[in-house]
């Protein structure tokens, strides 16, 4: 109810303490109190209570009703976690409530799910005989316990939740508690090389001054940027390793991930040159291809080229993923599903057939 400038809330409950007339805030400070209607001069209602907007002098009426909006938020958390009844024993209840109470929540819904949390919890450490402190439930090994035991019957998804909200109040109530770990940035991928960019190296791997040198660079940028082999898998290629087959050009990668790979068209001469130069010798030279600092020697060895970064091999195979993304329409795919994480895609990739390898060179080999 609305009179003049003073806000004024009607609450249908029996009338208890009254605020006596001219009691009021004093000057720096301003609250809610509950008068009966005969302060106002509206005569008796018995059983309407009014809660009065008092306002202290000075302070302006903006301030008031932040203060007052503050103070009503937290009497609602206080009365959702007060007034939380679960079919639980009352010991679990008194846990479940003392301890979100301590946790502090900000909005009534996000209390709810902390009393739903610690409940589930509570209830458990009570069936394994386990005493409801805090101390010992709120522990990193008990919510584990919990998730891992108790948390079978729930979805994955509530299983998540539940363990976000129990680390939720362990982190504001636990006091004796290990440091948090500190975060660490999560690696992003490499930035691909550009066509100029790539068309500088390949400049520079045809004029090395001795054939094995340029046969070697130029085997080196094709494998990655042609084919997206890194680290073991680009060191043990040997020229025997690249055939022409499926109406393509496909490299068989040896090692812990053995697969065939196709190569892009436009990278077909320039590996079939290095192949056929290597013969049964390692495309990029050297004797030990788990020698760790193969390619190392041989981008350090690159004569020229000083205006050029330090090549990247890292970059080469991002190079080619994002050309092969482009040519099968990954980018289309993902939008028109509505994935932004592909954590799951390869969970259904598992139950596809397996895949045919002329098809494969027909999508991943051809020109761009």
């Amino acid at each position: 109810m609305e009179l003049g400038w003073i806000g004024v809330a009607v609450a249908p409950r029996p009338a208890t303490a009254c605020l006596a007339p001219g009691q009021g805030a004093r000057q720096d400070e301003a609250d809610a109190g509950d008068v009966l209607p005969e302060a106002l001069g509206l005569g008796l209602a018995t059983g309407v209570e009014l809660h009065l907007f008092r306002f202290a002098l000075g302070i302006p009426r903006s301030w008031h009703g932040i203060k007052y909006s503050d103070a009503m938020a937290e009497a609602i958390v206080s009365r959702t976690i007060e007034r939380f009844c679960p079919r639980a024993p009352s010991s679990v209840a008194i846990f479940a409530k003392e301890a979100a109470r301590l946790a502090d929540p900000s909005t009534p819904a996000r209390a709810r799910a902390l009393l739903f949390a610690l409940t589930k919890l509570g209830c458990f450490a009570v069936s394994v005989g386990a005493p409801l402190d805090p101390a010992l439930c709120l522990s990193p090994a008990m919510i584990e316990r919990f998730i891992v035991v108790e948390g079978a019957t729930f979805t994955p998804a509530t299983r998540r939740t539940l363990r976000s909200n129990l680390r939720f109040v362990a982190a504001r109530v636990l006091v004796h508690k290990p440091p948090a770990p500190i975060p660490l940035s999560r690696e992003r991928a490499k930035v691909p090389y550009s066509d100029k960019e790539l068309a500088a190296y390949f400049s520079l791997a045809a004029h090395q001054p001795t054939e094995a040198r340029r046969r070697r660079a130029e085997g080196l940028l094709a494998l990655g940027a042609g084919a997206g082999l890194i680290g073991a898998d680009l060191r043990c290629v040997t020229g025997r390793d690249v055939v022409e087959r499926s109406g393509g050009v496909v490299v068989e990668v040896r090692g812990t991930r053995p697969r065939a790979v196709p190569v892009l068209a436009r990278y077909h001469d320039i590996v079939l040159a290095s192949a056929r130069f290597a013969r049964s010798g390692y495309v990029v030279g050297g004797n030990d291809p788990y020698r760790h600092n193969v390619t190392t020697p041989l981008i350090s060895s690159l004569s020229g080229g000083g205006d050029l970064p330090r090549l990247e091999t890292s970059r080469l195979r991002s190079t080619w993923l994002v050309e092969v993304a482009e040519a099968i329409g990954l980018a289309h795919f993902l939008a028109a599903a509505g994935v932004t994480c592909t954590q799951r895609l390869g969970d259904l990739v598992a139950a596809m057939p397996e895949v045919d390898e002329a098809r494969t060179v027909a999508l991943l080999g051809r020109a761009p």
